[in-house]
């Protein structure tokens, strides 16, 4: 058997590869080669949110509740990994670490699902996930004999949904599927999407694509790998705002918070989003970190621009949380 050369498939990270005859390996190892740093003030557990596809979610909540939980539960975040619709896991270390921080800073049960990957699975597999997570928690809210480990501390009523790229762009997704009071969710309640450097796309490439050409490179292999066959990156679920995309203009958001790195290659079509929601007359907040690269916040949880991102969370979930 003949060797084989790096042109015989794609790389991803060096986690999963794509051969020519599609032959498909992936890593048991992570992308992000750091430590799981334990954090005695949380607790966690894995539940199975889809039996069919065999997909769990990771849940989080602080081990000490404030004083005044008695009364007031906890409110719920989703934290929804990236990885460009191709790899990442709610199991990966930098995932575990900043969903740590997540519970302890803001004083909330986390939920981390995963979603099927592309490209085994390719869009709208991850969509579809990501709004099976919501009804798990639906579910959850409405048993008659529910887990008590996440009900007796969560409020159904107060949701956040988080997503860190690929995850951020699933996060608008289910925003605009479940539309502002997320009523067919009933009892549960989202108040706010957190978009933490959402992974867009566009047959156009913009303008911070264009400079950061060799990340670039890995971000169309993604979009290679991931968009449905036969379709292009101005799919819906792809470019909101692309030809045969729905018009956002007449769905009722609820508030949306857009956050990406000065440094991102992400940052223009973020920046982009944000201001063409404001002009339809949404509730956007839009936040820049100068300087920062994409997942900066996830990269190093305790540096300083990853503090004031946890500050500005904590904000957006106070301002929308009545």
């Amino acid at each position: 058997m003949s060797e084989t050369t790096p042109t015989d498939f794609e790389d991803c990270r060096g986690v999963l590869r794509v051969y020519k005859d599609g032959t498909i390996w992936r890593s048991s190892q992570p992308s992000f080669n750091v430590p799981i740093t334990p954090n005695a003030a949380v607790e966690w557990k894995d539940s199975v949110f889809d039996p069919t596809n065999n997909l769990q979610l990771r849940l989080y909540k602080p081990t000490s509740l404030p004083t005044t939980a008695a009364t007031t539960k906890l409110p719920i975040f989703y934290y929804i990994h990236g990885g460009g619709f191709c790899i990442g896991s709610r199991t990966w270390p930098n995932c575990q670490n900043y969903c740590f921080k997540l519970a302890t800073e803001l004083q909330a049960v986390v939920i981390a699902p995963d979603y099927r990957l592309a490209p085994e699975d390719r869009l709208p597999a991850a969509i579809e996930d990501g709004y099976t997570a919501l009804k798990w928690l639906q579910g959850q809210a409405l048993a008659e004999e529910p887990d008590t480990w996440l009900t007796d501390v969560a409020d159904f009523g107060n949701v956040f949904i988080s997503g860190d790229s690929a995850g951020g762009n699933i996060a608008h997704n289910l925003a605009v599927r479940v539309g502002a009071g997320s009523v067919e969710l009933g009892p549960v309640v989202v108040k706010g999407y957190v978009l933490l450097a959402p992974f867009f796309g566009g047959t156009v490439l913009c303008e911070s694509e264009v400079k950061l050409t060799a990340n670039c490179v890995v971000l169309i292999r993604f979009w290679r790998l991931s968009v449905p066959v036969g379709d292009t990156t101005d799919h819906p679920l792809i470019n909101p705002f692309g030809p045969s995309s729905k018009d956002l203009e007449p769905v009722a958001l609820d508030p949306v918070l857009v956050v990406v790195g000065g440094s991102d290659l992400l940052k223009d079509r973020a920046k982009v989003y944000a201001e063409k929601l404001t002009e339809m007359g949404k509730k956007i907040e839009y936040v820049e970190f100068e300087g920062q690269q994409h997942g900066f916040f996830t990269i190093d949880p305790e540096a300083e621009p990853a503090k004031k991102l946890m500050g500005v969370i904590k904000r957006f979930i106070a301002e929308n949380s009545s």
